[in-house]
């Protein structure tokens, strides 16, 4: 099996992170990887879009979560049985598949019960004592399963129950064996014995089954259509006859009319909980028009999942897609702090003190001696100046700005004069449309001990959009506090042009006491040449953390 392979970064996607996933993305695709797909786990954000649509370059996929479903491990195309279909037509797809459960389904796939190989053979090798001689059955499908015809022509499809004799001994000897019995629910099956079959049309009986491929003479035939006997001819013999005449019962009266079932698009834990927390033996995928897609047994939990994930920008799950713990991490191409769970086998791990993960794709491309194409180059020249604030933060190295220089060529921009256009296009707050879009859109989750602090960060031209805002910002991150239990969230405001920050903050009301900047107004500090949230501002708050 070919699994897809997501190229994505962290949630709350920042420029670096689209940028990186679409650039490697493609550098996989150029090396032959075609089931490589960029992704995205939120939206871009105001600066992002704006080089997307400069660069005329599609956004990723989208992909809210990336939570294994139901329709991740369906085998399609179940084999099924059609409710008018027999028991031997079940046993023979039962002995042609090898499934031990079958879904029953309509003329329109939808499913109307199910039927287990074991039921089944409980109902032919136990039978109840009074139940030896029952067949249940229609007329149709007795006809089709003997592979013989009614010569009296009443066919239905009503299913009829019956007690089955073998005229198989004397007519007198048979005759009192049948004394006694509603003419009306005996089938008869005889050779070419004509007592017995004179007895049984006198009678009146319900079906009389002429084996061996004997014909029923005219008289009898003609007295069979006045006393309203169906007469049916098989070419098999008696004792075939009547074992598969009890074979003949429509599967739908033998389903199990009440099953499990489950949506695909629901989570293999609900999966998981149905199969395992209960005695069925499968689940019923169903489409979300209520068709049947396919069947869930134990071994579909086991089954590999059909993708797989490269993160990029990220490697610590509580910042991943939604989901990403329960997917394979095939690599993670990174230049921030470990912080990543252990993996099940071993993997391509990049990462480098760099200040932007384009930096570290950019070095695959020449690694590769791949040149990108012009777009690409400009789209990776972006998310470094972006990064680095046109490679002025702190986090910028000479790797940076030797892959900027490098991509400058490729593009056939000027990284300075494009940076200005990055931050000029996209740097108004009011780009965003709402205070929450504000603090939401590079929004990261960090942990120290028994902290959690959540961490937003902006980039503007001026501050005097972020004080008109500035009472909106600070409920915004009142209401994330409070949603994800966090210790303190705060917001990151960036002048690119003074390298300075004002740090709005919802929190503990002691952290003004130990934050060591000019606290500007209750909830506001002004951090002078602090720019970057992974350098600068992440380790002062962890450090100021265990002084609180």
């Amino acid at each position: 099996m070919i699994k897809t392979t997501y190229v994505i970064g962290h949630r709350n996607p920042d420029t670096d992170s689209i940028a990186s996933a679409i650039s490697y993305a493609s550098l996989k695709q150029r090396l032959g990887d075609s089931s490589v797909i960029a992704a995205m786990a939120g939206a871009p954000n105001p600066q992002t879009r704006y080089i997307l649509d400069l660069l005329n370059i599609p956004e990723p996929l989208f992909l809210a979560d990336v939570h294994p479903k139901v329709r991740d491990t369906l085998k399609r195309q179940p084999v099924t049985v059609n409710r008018q279909a027999s028991a031997y037509e079940a046993l023979e797809l039962f002995n042609r598949s090898g499934v031990r459960v079958l879904p029953v389904v309509d003329s329109d796939n939808r499913p109307c019960g199910i039927l287990s190989l074991l039921r089944l053979s409980e109902s032919y090798l136990l039978p109840c004592q009074d139940k030896l001689r029952q067949v249940i059955t229609t007329l149709s499908g007795l006809a089709k399963t003997l592979a013989g015809h009614f010569e009296t022509e009443m066919l239905d499809d009503t299913p009829i129950t019956l007690s089955l004799f073998i005229g198989a001994m004397l007519e007198e000897s048979f005759s009192s064996r049948i004394e006694g019995h509603n003419s009306r629910e005996l089938l008869i099956m005889t050779g070419n014995r004509r007592t017995i079959q004179l007895a049984a049309i006198e009678r009146s009986v319900r079906v009389l089954v002429i084996t061996g491929g004997h014909q029923l003479e005219k008289d009898l035939l003609e007295l069979a259509v006045k006393r309203g006997v169906n007469v049916l001819q098989t070419p098999h013999d008696t004792a075939t006859a009547a074992w598969l005449a009890r074979l003949s019962t429509p599967v739908r009266c033998l389903a199990e009319q009440e099953f499990a079932e489950i949506g695909v698009d629901e989570s293999l834990v609900a999966l998981r909980r149905k199969l395992l927390g209960t005695h069925v033996p499968a689940v019923l995928a169903l489409e979300g028009d209520g068709t049947l897609a396919g069947v869930a047994t134990k071994s579909s939990l086991l089954a590999p999942l059909p993708y797989r994930l490269i993160l990029m920008d990220h490697n610590e799950l509580g910042q991943a897609v939604p989901g990403a713990e329960s997917v394979e991490i095939a690599e993670v191409i990174d230049h921030h702090k470990l912080g990543n769970n252990h993996s099940s086998s071993p993997i391509s791990f990049i990462t480098s003190p760099v200040g932007s993960t384009c930096t570290l794709v950019a070095r695959r491309y020449r690694e590769c001696n791949i040149e990108p194409d012009k777009q690409i180059a400009a789209l990776m020249l972006a998310g470094i100046l972006s990064d680095t604030v046109i490679l002025k933060s702190p986090t910028t190295t000479e790797a940076d700005h030797h892959m900027a220089a490098w991509l400058e060529e490729r593009s056939g921009l000027v990284a300075a004069d494009f940076g200005r256009d990055i931050f000029a296009a996209s740097s108004s707050l009011k780009n965003y449309g709402s205070a929450e879009r504000v603090v939401a859109a590079d929004f990261k989750l960090f942990t120290h001990e028994k902290y959690s602090i959540g961490l937003g960060q902006v980039e503007v031209i001026g501050f005097d959009e972020f004080y008109s805002m500035k009472d909106g910002l600070l409920v915004a991150l009142a209401e994330v506090k409070q949603r994800d239990n966090l210790f303190i969230a705060g917001l990151m405001v960036t002048d690119i042009t003074t390298e300075t920050t004002l740090f709005l903050v919802e929190g503990h009301t002691r952290i003004a006491h130990v934050m060591e900047y000019p606290q500007l107004e209750p909830h506001l500090y002004e951090l002078k040449d602090v720019m970057s949230r992974k350098k600068q501002m992440v380790p002062h708050l962890l450090k100021i953390l265990a002084r609180v």
